[in-house]
């Protein structure tokens, strides 16, 4: 989906750290504590509209349910995130754009049921319903660790908002890695196919920013987000202190955009200062004087739950794998002693939904499913945690396959 503003634009910086700052307890309901103490929100965010972001993030990360349930607030939720949006709205004041925050749900990120997938996307579809009802002009999915948890909140806000733009940000460590072991670059493929806006990363050290969106701007044709955090902090009574580094921070744009960012903001430890700083550095850079990446078209990007992987149309599937008891040592063998580049697992019947569902988190190539039935190539499509491809030797109708491409980026060779 198309996003709402002209690229690059320049998002806001941390709201948690900011409300820290003003009394709220580390460990407190982020959302029960911003609306009881609505003014210091407004205060916050009214800043980053003067210092020059052109989107507001609406605190409702985590303003789930079940991120709620922790603290014994989901029967609030609707309540939540209605209020915050319309604060939110209220600190704009015209001169920016609401996003949606969508965030964690601390729900387990191995999922190995269909059923057990189908919850989680319940959980985003709620809180995605509320927001739109709300108003919000797009959403912001932020702060993920696990490739599920990704999905299933674009599949929640495609449920209830499917005109609108969504922003996908994930968390990782210095080798691109997120707290789940998914390579961020494996998220940025699934994200890109699965029709986000642009995909990027928060909440990690500036280099890190630099380092890894750099090497997923030679794969993906989204564009990246900065939301880096201030860097790491230090302990001072009770409390995280970041060191304020405004110019060490805004010196790194130029690189960041040669690395495809374009849009920028900050995430922990960042205030109106760093905002401000991102504005005037943007309006250094030439961005449409940088060069576009060249990509070999017969490299085509597949991805499991952890791994990114590249096939070319030619592509050896080897044996086809039937979805039994045996699949997660077929599924070893086939990739540690056989290795042919790629799997090819059948999706029969139900049966093998259930075997596919409880086994697929054993898969790092990529993976053509098979089948010859719509529904069940669809149900698989929605379980599988990476993106697949489609091989042509099922004779799917075009109609079909350009739908599950759509909804779930599955490949056509």
């Amino acid at each position: 989906m198309d996003l709402p503003l002209r690229l690059p634009f320049l998002m806001d910086g941390a709201t948690g750290t900011q409300l820290q700052k003003q009394g709220m307890p580390l460990g407190a309901c982020t959302e029960e504590w911003a609306l009881a103490h609505s003014e210091i929100l407004l205060e916050v965010q009214r800043a980053y509209v003067d210092a020059g972001s052109a989107v507001l993030v609406a605190p409702t990360m985590g303003a789930n349910e079940s991120w709620l349930s922790r603290y014994g607030q989901a029967e609030h939720m609707e309540e939540y995130n209605r209020r915050l949006v319309a604060l939110t709205r209220q600190a704009a004041g015209g001169k920016a754009l609401v996003a949606g925050d969508l965030g964690p749900t601390g729900l387990p990120a191995q999922l190995r049921s269909e059923g057990s997938f189908e919850s989680l996307v319940r959980v985003y579809t709620r809180q995605a319903a509320v927001l739109a009802r709300s108003g919000v002009d797009l959403y912001l999915v932020e702060c993920m660790t696990a490739m599920a948890e990704m999905r299933a909140a674009v599949l929640g806000i495609r449920a209830v908002a499917p005109d609108k733009a969504i922003l996908v940000t994930c968390c990782c460590d210095g080798e691109g890695r997120t707290p789940t072991g998914t390579d961020v670059l494996a998220a940025a493929i699934v994200m890109q196919g699965m029709g986000v806006a642009a995909f990027g990363l928060n909440c990690v050290e500036p280099v890190v920013v630099e380092e890894q969106l750099a090497r997923l701007h030679l794969y993906v044709d989204l564009p990246l987000i900065a939301l880096p955090s201030a860097g790491l902090p230090v302990m001072m009574d009770g409390q995280p202190v970041y060191r304020d580094a405004v110019g060490e921070f805004s010196a790194r744009v130029s690189k960041w955009a040669e690395a495809g960012v374009r849009i920028f903001g900050g995430c922990c430890g960042t205030h109106p200062g760093y905002i401000a700083a991102l504005r005037e550095a943007m309006g250094r850079v030439q961005f449409e004087q940088l060069p576009p990446v060249c990509r070999d078209p017969d490299v085509i990007p597949c991805a499991s739950e952890k791994e990114a992987r590249f096939i070319t149309p030619d592509v050896d599937v080897g044996e086809t794998i039937p979805c039994t008891p045996d699949l997660l040592e077929d599924i070893l063998v086939a990739e540690e002693e056989s290795p042919v580049g790629a799997l090819r697992i059948s999706i029969l019947k139900q049966d093998d939904l259930d075997f596919f569902a409880e086994y697929q988190f054993a898969i790092r190539d990529a993976l053509c499913i098979w089948s010859d039935v719509p529904e069940l190539m669809e149900r698989a499509l929605r379980l599988y945690q990476g993106r697949a491809f489609y091989d042509g030797t099922a004779e799917l109708e075009p109609k079909i396959l350009r739908g599950l491409s759509d909804r779930y980026g599955l490949i056509v060779l």
